[in-house]
């Protein structure tokens, strides 16, 4: 019988796989406010941090505003209330009264936004009108918009998550999903985010199917509802009904079956049918990864993104905390390789620990982050290198600069490498050999520059998220930019295969360790255009050995030629289709042929 209330919303799948579950929605208003007293000094410093948080919050909102204005019903009632807000936060009642506790009060922004907020429900409720009582709800709306951006989310909002919940929210950011318990969490959808974002990253890397940019989410769910999530298609059905669920739940079972059948092959070394050894390996976002990208049978890890040390924390993790993480972490791989990523992210997200010597950047994406932070902020890379290098005694470890630009910054690097390995034999601290250093080539510039940066490096890992949003122009991140963000633009593809020819002309390694590693429709272009190392979430791995072992490397260069003479991407996207269609074909026909 069908389900009158049973409806769906379209999104961006950002995350493979089948979820069901109830919808645990995340509370954009339950979080907890600290209060401290701020020095007279810092009181402007206070007074920028709000103003930051300001200008965040009507960042968020113009998004907000844009996909409200795509919705089928409701749209224009909703774009107003969102210019409301935004013009709560310019001149208002609400802002001017922040500012002024601040200066006169000396507290902390968040304090003095609650307190604001309660002042100006008090003085509406006095006036005993309905209509201005709404407003004060507004106004607190608000005023919890910029609480969250001034926390920067510090806490976990899943804690309480019942086992099999599928989470509804406006926004998870990386730290959040880092947070997330896939023992617990089925999957999740959000009203804002891209395919290529870093949660939807972490998504992947966890196995949870993950849908992003749907637009009505917040207005269509409630807590307790039935939810699935398709997370190829980017499909949200909320209350379906029993036909629904059925077919859904026969999808389910067909991809645990498929993953069943991938498993076999966790021991099987990845060659083509000509010979040809290519080397399979994993990201890891977090350590407790570990145990998936082992069970895939990876043959080390070729990525390990080492954010997860500074999130949901104030403070900065010290040397022998980072060592200790990185040594569990070696050993437990038991001699396999790693490489560790240093620091990625920008001074705004460790900006209360650095105090006044990092400010934010206008645009986080292009100012001062990764490797630019490292040697603004010796100290930081230092302590890191310090951890990295201990680990390093008790395991192969690579170190991998992110973010590099030039010639100059991988030679300030390899300088401060060897001062720091100086210092710590002067501690008694035995390193037996200095790791290989290389630089991830996601830059345009370090791309067009891989053959003076061979010169230089041990290795190069070509890092193509960032490598694509850089050459496109494209906020990874973004939802209303998505459709334009494209790993196999033609411009991205020579930036890959001019950086994979300088690597071999160099005799140095190559790998490539962003999310088309994983992607089973570009091996054969891969290998084709020189590419040997491949790492990706743990969870692709098997479906891309499954590739690997039906190719001849001959058939691989043919096929990278001709994806490489065409010009226009849609072709390019034909082309590999083609290819994983005929590969699903052969894999049928030789199962066909055993039985």
């Amino acid at each position: 019988m069908k389900n009158e209330n049973e409806h769906k919303e379209q999104g961006i799948g950002i995350a493979p796989g089948i979820a069901i579950g109830p919808a645990f929605v995340i509370d954009q208003t339950g979080v907890p406010v600290p209060e401290y007293e701020i020095p007279a000094h810092q009181v402007e410093k206070e007074l920028k941090r709000l103003h930051s948080a300001i200008a965040k919050t009507q960042r968020q909102l113009s998004q907000l505003k844009q996909k409200a204005e795509s919705l089928p019903a409701g749209a224009e009632d909703i774009a107003l209330l969102l210019e409301a807000y935004k013009g709560m936060l310019s001149g208002s009642r609400l802002v001017r009264g922040v500012e002024e506790l601040i200066r006169t009060s000396r507290i902390n922004a968040e304090a003095a936004i609650q307190r604001q907020i309660a002042a100006i429900k008090a003085s509406f409720a006095a006036m005993d009108d309905a209509y201005l009582a709404a407003r004060a709800d507004d106004v607190k709306e608000v005023g919890v918009r910029l609480i969250r951006h001034l926390l920067q989310q510090h806490y976990n909002p899943f804690a309480d998550v019942p086992a099999g919940s599928v989470i509804i929210a406006e926004e998870i950011t990386p730290a959040d999903t880092a947070l997330m318990n896939p023992e617990h969490v089925a999957g999740f959808a959000t009203v804002l985010g891209g395919a290529e974002g870093h949660s939807a990253i972490m998504a992947r890397a966890l196995g949870l199917p993950a849908v992003s940019g749907v637009g009505g989410l917040m207005q269509g769910v409630k807590a307790g509802d039935t939810v699935i999530i398709d997370g190829r298609e980017g499909h949200v059905v909320i209350n379906p009904d029993a036909a629904t669920l059925h077919h859904y739940r026969q999808e389910a079972a067909k991809k645990d079956r498929e993953a069943n059948k991938l498993k076999s092959l966790r021991n099987v070394p990845p060659l083509t049918t000509d010979g040809k050894a290519v080397v399979l390996q994993a990201n890891l976002e977090l350590p407790r990864d570990i145990d998936a990208a082992l069970e895939s049978g990876a043959s080390g890890i070729g990525l390990l993104r080492t954010e997860f040390l500074f999130m949901n924390r104030p403070d900065l993790p010290d040397e022998d905390e980072q060592f200790e993480t990185l040594r569990k972490l070696v050993h437990k791989l038991g001699g396999k390789p790693v490489t560790i990523r240093t620091l990625d992210v920008g001074g705004e997200k460790l900006a209360t620990a650095f105090g006044d010597a990092v400010g934010e950047s206008v645009n986080p994406a292009l100012g001062l982050r990764a490797i630019r932070l490292g040697l603004k902020e010796p100290k930081l890379l230092d302590t890191q290198l310090a951890a990295i290098l201990r680990a390093s005694a008790h395991g192969p470890v690579r170190i991998l600069i992110p973010m590099v630009s030039s010639v100059a910054q991988m030679k300030q690097v390899r300088a401060r490498l060897l001062q720091v390995e100086r210092r710590l034999q002067r501690r008694g601290i035995k390193i037996p050999n200095i790791p290989p250093l290389g630089a991830m080539i996601e830059i345009p510039a370090a791309a067009l520059a891989a053959d003076a940066l061979a010169k230089v490096c041990d290795f190069f890992a070509i890092g193509s998220n960032d490598l694509t949003q850089y050459t496109l122009a494209i906020d990874r991140g973004d939802d209303r930019v998505a459709d334009l963000y494209d790993p196999f633009h033609p411009a991205v593809l020579r930036l890959i295969q001019f950086t994979a020819a300088a690597a071999w002309r160099a005799n140095i390694p190559v790998s490539l360790c962003g999310e088309i590693a994983g992607d089973r429709r570009a091996t054969a272009l891969l290998l084709g255009l020189g590419l040997r190392e491949l790492s990706m979430g743990p969870l692709r791995l098997p479906a891309v050995k499954q590739e690997i072992l039906q190719l001849a490397m001959p058939q691989a260069v043919a096929f990278a030629e001709t994806v490489m003479a065409q010009t226009d991407e849609a072709e390019i996207k034909a082309l590999l289709q083609k290819g994983a269609i005929a590969a699903e074909e052969n894999v049928r026909d030789k199962r066909k042929r055993g039985a």
